[in-house]
């Protein structure tokens, strides 16, 4: 699976997962009348969990952990398997997994999974822009990034295999700029 999909599949499974949490502690809390103070706290902390998440996915360059990740794929002339629904359960596991645990604690406190949602906030907002880094980068060595195929307790690899590069460097066409 390319690196850049990963990371919008990503993004996108977590604000699904954020939404998930967030209907089932709106359910869950009028089911057992919970206080207001709880719904107000739980309001204040995802709309903190948006401006966090907004505040970490501000800048258009990839992040140090991703730009470590990029800098230590291997090279390769051919690609790896291409499994991708495998390939996103075998990486995002810990998000299906707390999830469907919140999910299933909602209806003993229906706070877990409304502070769960707004984990799954910042982290979907946070990671919004990643995928337009990697491809500008893939772009411009021209080169494409797959995610390797590793367990799942172990850190993510990359194959990086030769691509179509794009040439950025003139305006016009002609090796200078217009006038």
């Amino acid at each position: 699976m390319r690196f850049a999909e990963f990371l919008k599949a990503t993004v996108l499974l977590c604000a699904g997962a954020a939404s998930a949490l967030a209907l089932v502690a709106v359910l869950a809390a009028g089911n057992q009348q919970v206080e207001a103070r709880f719904t107000i706290f739980i309001a204040a902390w995802w709309v903190g969990a948006a401006l966090i998440g907004a505040w970490l996915g501000r800048r258009a360059e990839a992040t140090p952990p991703i730009a470590r990740l990029l800098g230590t794929a291997r090279s390769s002339h051919s690609l790896p398997e291409l499994h991708p629904g495998r390939m996103l359960l075998n990486r995002l596991w810990p998000l299906v997994a707390t999830t469907i645990l919140g999910i299933g604690l909602a209806f003993l406190a229906p706070q877990i999974p409304g502070i769960a949602a707004g984990f799954s906030i910042i982290w979907a907002l946070a990671w919004r822009r990643q995928h337009r880094a990697v491809i500008a980068i893939e772009q411009r060595d021209g080169v494409e990034f797959y995610v390797e195929r590793t367990p799942p307790g172990r850190p993510m690899q990359l194959v990086r295999v030769p691509g179509m590069k794009r040439d950025l460097s003139t305006v016009n066409g002609t090796g200078g700029a217009s006038v």
